[in-house]
């Protein structure tokens, strides 16, 4: 049987030409359509043209080989069936992908928050969704997983609030403490006035007046304000005489009694000889006696 060289020849050529005519093709195409849609959107669509250009294009190269056209559809639709059947995982994640195409939850640039991963979404493909975390690691996705699971997206609104639990001790004048921390963020250039900061009443802890400062910031101030203000509040606390309590615990008999009196001693060494500091240590007393 003598080879046909030609119809290789011609059959290669429509390959490798048609392959890069149809990548050129689905990116005009993506170009187009971008500035309607978002990044998403474009991307998954010029990835659809060129896949399915390419399609036409291999079917096309095997015909010029030989191959029939009606064959080649038959065993594609039975391959398309047991690769259904043996990839009902993958076959899951892409309608997923279709939800999320539909859906638009987030876009590539944004940063998400999936499950405990935190990062930049990189890609949005049709079968999984790529990030990059805050430490320089890959993750990928499951579609599936994400149309499953809660997704908190940190780029969809231009301002975030920044929300500081505080604490102060009992005998400090609220009213006072409330002042100072409004003018701390006043004060602070990356504090946006409008929506204005709050000071929240949190509650009455086991050792300070629990409150909240929430101060509103545009979304690339962040990190930077989140580690601004806690220090200009310690500074402004310790100039007003403001106490932040540690916490504490007092003990007592009852409502009518004074609270134990409680004064440290020098105790002799264990062996008799003074002046080893191996042997010395400090006994706390109370009233019924001395505890070591």
């Amino acid at each position: 049987m003598a080879i046909n060289w030609l119809g290789i020849f011609q059959a290669l050529l429509i390959l490798v030409v048609g392959l890069v005519a149809a990548r050129l093709l689905s990116r005009t195409v993506s170009r187009a359509i971008g500035k309607r849609v978002g990044v998403h959107q474009s991307t998954l669509i010029q990835r659809f043209v060129f896949y399915f250009l390419a399609a036409l294009i291999i079917a096309s190269s095997l015909h010029q080989l030989g191959f029939k056209l009606g064959v080649l559809l038959g065993a594609a639709g039975i391959l398309s069936v047991a690769i259904g059947f043996a990839s009902q995982t993958s076959a899951s994640n892409l309608i997923s992908g279709l939800f999320l195409l539909a859906e638009r939850p987030f876009q590539i640039g944004d940063t998400i928050k999936v499950a405990d991963n935190t990062g930049e979404v990189l890609a949005i493909d049709l079968l999984s969704v790529k990030l990059r975390t805050f430490d320089n690691l890959f993750v990928r996705i499951p579609n599936e997983t994400m149309v499953k699971s809660q997704v908190t997206n940190f780029s969809r609104f231009p301002i975030r609030r920044y929300d500081l639990q505080l604490g102060v001790a009992y005998r400090e004048d609220l009213a006072r403490v409330r002042k100072v921390l409004l003018d701390i963020a006043e004060r602070n250039p990356l504090c946006l006035q409008e929506p204005k900061p709050l000071v929240i009443f949190q509650g009455f802890g086991n050792s300070s007046v629990d409150l909240q400062l929430s101060a509103w910031v545009r979304r690339e101030n962040f990190l930077d304000l989140r580690n601004s203000i806690p220090d200009e509040i310690k500074t402004a606390f310790e100039t007003h005489g403001i106490e932040i309590p540690f916490p504490h615990l007092s003990l007592y008999t009852g409502s009518e009694t004074q609270p134990f009196p409680v004064r440290t001693t020098q105790s002799p060494p264990a062996d008799g000889h003074a002046g080893d500091p191996a042997s010395s240590g400090n006994d706390i007393e109370g009233e019924g006696g001395a505890q070591r």
